[in-house]
């Protein structure tokens, strides 16, 4: 019999306190009990043969190599109840809206800055804001139209959005082939209760892709431009294509005529192209804009969009708003813009641009997350009660240089899930990034990507620092 462990002091996504099942998770945590050790590492084993037999991967910078890697999977799913997910669904929907009006916003009126709501200087001096995007007007106004806001959940059980990623968001196949394997893993219980299904993603996708359509178009060419195999998302890149029906394409695929359209170069000649899922960052999608030096963007291509003749998902210059400073005025966005409550709660966040805040962050280092505020993955993130004197003291010197660049946050006790280690069932800490598409519709992945720190107390859980995913179910119980 497989024994379920957890800490009393944390809040495990499948069992109480006491150790007994919550009621979602109740079908899997009997079945668990029935299965011995050895047959639930059977189960592992074959999850991983048919990673590999798929050619799920993923590329590891972090060690040097920058090899491809198969995907990091742990058998046991996490489950939410349904009725908890469709509170959170209304808050990711209601974040998001605000979000985009908050994006269109600053690049015409300015209308939160004029009103004293959102201060001038943070945006004169974020990295992300876009001079070049000025007076855009993509379709239904919305920028940011494929988003991934990563979840927690603290010891209490409160679930609260860690932060928004709104440029290039990544890991969404992953949600997908995470599920056909789980399916193999336990088909039983698939069958015995009612778990959302993930496999609509690709068709809303599609959907919110096509109607991005210039004007008048209505059986548009959709290209994904992806910077080539190099880089760590192309399995994505790739499966999302093929998903969609999307041509995969890069740069040096593309041109944009004296018509300022764009065209793709196919064996039969220049084909039109009207709408493009980028996954290339703002600064190397056009040489002629961003970077001179950019081989992986198409000269031209901010004209074709300004001029409304392609549509570009996510726009350039959404990253405004992908800022972990931001990200500490959604809930005064929200309240300015839709005049409502915020459903979901942010993680209290100091500000280090601001001297009381930032002397705050600086007093009790040893009891915060420190992170700078354009970074991702993981990078340059410092647990301050798991850092040397030496790391605290250069995160200080950091801030202080260029306060702007730094926000810090409570050091959260995330939620746990059972997760199979060495032969042993332990657990380990979680997050959640659900996908958010928005544009004349909202739509929310049931569930996401729940990833998981595979090393015993750690709170990384990105798979470029070691961590490794699990399937999300929501169950109605």
């Amino acid at each position: 019999m497989a024994e379920l462990r957890t800490s009393a002091d944390l809040w495990d996504e499948l069992l109480a306190a006491d150790g007994t099942p919550r009621a979602a998770a109740a079908e899997l945590v009997q079945r668990l009990h029935g299965l011995g050790l050895a047959e639930l590492q059977q189960r592992q084993d074959l999850a991983e043969l048919d990673i590999v037999g798929m050619g799920i991967t993923f590329t590891m910078y972090s060690d040097g190599r920058g090899i491809d890697r198969a995907w990091p999977f742990d058998v046991i799913p996490r489950v939410i109840a349904a009725e908890e997910w469709r509170s959170i669904e209304r808050g990711l929907v209601q974040r998001l809206r605000a979000i985009n009006m908050f994006i269109d916003d600053v690049y015409h009126d300015q209308r939160i800055i004029r009103d004293g709501v959102f201060p001038a200087d943070l945006l004169e001096h974020s990295v992300n804001f876009r001079q070049e995007c000025v007076g855009a007007n993509p379709k239904f106004g919305v920028w940011a139209h494929i988003s991934g806001s990563d979840l927690v959940r603290d010891g209490d059980g409160t679930m609260y959005v860690l932060e928004d990623n709104l440029r290039v968001p990544s890991g969404v196949s992953y949600v997908l082939e995470n599920r056909a394997i789980s399916k193999r893993a336990f088909a039983d219980l698939f069958a015995k209760q009612s778990i959302l299904p993930v496999d609509a993603y690709t068709d809303e996708l599609n959907r919110m892709l096509s109607s991005l359509a210039p004007e008048g178009v209505s059986e548009p060419t959709i290209a994904v431009l992806t910077p080539g195999i190099y880089n760590s998302a192309y399995f994505e890149h790739s499966f999302l294509a093929q998903r969609i029906g999307a041509a995969l394409v890069e740069g040096i695929d593309l041109v944009v005529g004296d018509d300022e359209c764009v065209y793709m170069r196919t064996i039969d000649g220049l084909e039109r192209v009207h709408i493009i899922y980028r996954r290339v960052d703002d600064l190397f999608i056009d040489p002629e804009v961003f970077r001179e030096d950019s081989s992986l963007g198409v000269p031209g291509l901010m004209r074709a969009w300004r001029a409304g003749n392609v549509a570009i998902a996510n726009a350039p210059g959404a990253g405004v708003a992908d800022d972990k400073v931001v990200y500490a005025w959604v809930p005064d966005i929200i309240r300015y813009y839709l005049g409502e409550e915020p459903l979901l709660p942010n993680v209290p966040t100091y500000r280090c641009v601001y001297d009381d805040e930032r002397q705050y962050v600086i007093d009790h280092i040893e009891e915060l997350v420190v992170k700078p505020a354009n970074e991702s993955g993981g990078y340059g993130l410092l647990i301050g009660n798991r850092a040397s004197r030496s790391q605290l003291d250069d995160a200080i010197a950091r801030i202080e240089a260029d306060p702007r660049n730094w926000v810090a946050q409570p050091i959260l006790a995330l939620s746990t899930v059972p997760t199979l280690c060495d032969g042993q069932l332990e657990p380990r800490h979680v997050d959640l990034r659900p996908f958010i598409l928005s544009g004349e519709t909202n739509y929310v992945s049931a569930g996401g990507l729940t990833r998981v720190a595979l090393r015993r107390g750690s709170l990384v859980v990105n798979s470029s620092q070691g961590g490794g995913s699990k399937d999300t179910w929501i169950v109605e119980a």
